[in-house]
């Protein structure tokens, strides 16, 4: 009777949360063949009015199955730099609080009271057709000097939610400083600084755009692995990745094509992309503009399928020393639970080095009292325990030649 109440409660709340923006935009569907076709003569040779466009864009997600290694290739970056600046908010709702909160901000960075911060900012190798989103941006956080520990050096790239702020997911990393672990907040793409000017929430990220979504997966793996290029090159040699939501998606595909990522968090995990769209409550809106023009929950799926984890699954196993953590909500309505059950039994099946935490709570709710403590906690020992045995690892080799 309690675990009924209790779930009924959950995801009335869980609803609740999912609906109070009202600034969510149902956008026309659009294959967006222009987006991909530096890389597929496909996608370059196809149009939007095109009678088999629906055949063509499963042509293109075979290509990106079959030749990940290209599409998600790239050249490293030449102009990495440190700036820095006053930190802003950059919301993505027009609540009355959150713009509230955005004005305390620049009112404290104007008198003085908030310092500035360092950021990682460089020209991203996958280029879109707006500038401000492809000078990525990745908020600075080295270990203080007085935690540095014996051995290698020590960092992690995290990447917060879809439509996240500037400041979400910035107390982990201090977090991870404390145990001298160096911490790098990326930006997704269509994300705050680099959200472009005509949008209030990060829309090009995940839209009705099936093109552009692919394109904005596309960037993200390649600015993470530009920034593991940019960690080594400062001398850290042990380096991992914590995604939550979308952000655990876009991890996901960097780890699988970049076995330098040696700890993985997946905060929030599903197999395929598609079914996301489909069936979450944060994407009602994506999904309703592709019901307008007669598509299902399969033909979404498929036209998704080169960005979802499922289609990696094995190149991700293949790294048998990478240590990994996944968390998923019981009554999570955006990443829902099968799913996520789904990602666990694909583990244990190709024999992956992992550890499952199950929060008692839904996707939204996970930011939320009690539940938002319990994840961090969860993570942040995770994150401690796997670089300690990093370290220690790093160490019986040193003291076996001695």
């Amino acid at each position: 009777m309690f675990g009924k109440l209790y779930s009924q409660w959950m995801f009335k709340w869980e609803t609740a949360l999912t609906t109070r923006d009202t600034n969510r935009i149902v956008r026309p569907m659009e294959w967006g063949f222009d987006w991909l076709s530096d890389f597929s003569a496909t996608a370059a040779s196809a149009t939007e009015q095109d009678a088999d466009a629906l055949e063509k864009m499963l042509r293109i997600n075979d290509e990106i199955v079959a030749n990940g290694e290209a599409f998600y290739g790239y050249d490293t970056p030449t102009d990495f730099r440190l700036e820095e600046r006053f930190p802003d908010l950059f919301p993505t709702n027009v609540r009355p609080e959150t713009l509230k909160q955005a004005a305390q901000v620049r009112a404290d960075a104007e008198s003085g009271k908030l310092d500035k911060a360092q950021f990682l900012r460089f020209t991203s190798p996958v280029r879109t057709k707006h500038p401000e989103n492809d000078q990525v941006n990745a908020r600075w956080y080295p270990e203080p000097e007085d935690k540095r520990k014996p051995g290698p050096r020590q960092a992690i790239i995290v990447m917060p939610q879809w439509n996240a702020d500037a400041f979400s997911h910035n107390a982990l990393c201090s977090i991870f400083n404390k145990f001298g672990v160096a911490g790098l907040r990326l930006s997704k793409p269509y994300h705050d600084v680099r959200r472009p000017a005509e949008l209030e929430r990060s829309d090009y990220a995940v839209s009705s755009n099936v093109g552009r979504t692919i394109s904005a997966c596309r960037q993200a793996v390649v600015d993470i692995r530009s920034c593991v290029d940019w960690l080594e090159s400062q001398g850290y040699e042990q380096i991992g990745v914590l995604g939550t939501s979308l952000g655990s998606c876009y991890a996901f595909m960097a780890a699988a094509f970049d076995s330098r990522l040696q700890v993985c968090v997946f905060n929030h995990a599903s197999t395929r992309f598609g079914d996301v769209v489909w069936t979450g409550q944060s994407t009602r809106h994506v999904r309703e503009a592709f019901e307008q023009v007669g598509m299902g929950q399969a033909e979404v799926r498929r036209v998704f399928m080169g960005i979802s984890p499922e289609s990696v699954m094995d190149r991700y196993a293949a790294e048998t020393s990478r240590q990994t953590l996944v968390i998923h909500a019981t009554y999570d309505l955006t990443f829902l639970r099968e799913f996520s059950l789904e990602v666990l039994t694909a583990f244990r099946q190709r024999g992956v080095d992992f550890v499952s935490k199950v929060l008692p709570c839904g996707h939204y709710t996970t930011g939320e009292t009690p539940y938002k403590y319990m994840d961090g906690w969860w993570m942040g020992s995770f994150v401690y325990k796997a670089y300690k045995r990093l370290r220690e690892r790093a160490a019986k080799p040193a003291a076996s030649a001695a």
